[in-house]
């Protein structure tokens, strides 16, 4: 089984490093970025198999984030899990709209983004 690989983009240092934490711990390999432009240049160099995505960004948001991704023939297999702590429904809807695979609203149990992770990840390896 191949190790499946995390693209965390968070500019919170203190949920990075608890979402760090959780992930490495749940034995997937991890690259960390703060902003959007160092998303882009991250995905560039390299396929994640999974992109944890937070909504508010310095440079670009989430969304516009997402949304290259969809269009990006190379990229669109990649799995999306957007995150935001300013989570109404409307958020949600606009993200699911731009193409993430799922949409959490911070704060959430630890449990809760490790099953969505897992979730996500397992779908990926039937295709």
């Amino acid at each position: 089984m191949s190790e499946k690989t995390i693209l965390l983009v968070e500019d919170e240092d203190n949920i990075a490093l608890a979402l760090e934490h959780l992930i490495g711990r749940a034995g997937y390999r991890l690259r960390r970025v703060a902003s959007g432009n160092a998303a882009l240049a991250a995905l560039a160099e390299d396929h994640p198999d999974l992109v944890v995505l937070d909504v508010m960004l310095p440079e670009r948001s989430g969304y516009e984030i997402c949304q290259m991704i969809r269009r990006d023939a190379s990229l669109r297999d990649i799995k999306v899990l957007m995150m935001t702590a300013g989570g109404g429904e409307v958020e949600r809807r606009k993200g699911l709209a731009v193409g993430a695979d799922a949409f959490m609203t911070k704060p959430f149990a630890t449990s809760d983004l490790t099953a969505q992770i897992a979730a996500l990840l397992a779908g990926d390896s039937h295709d």
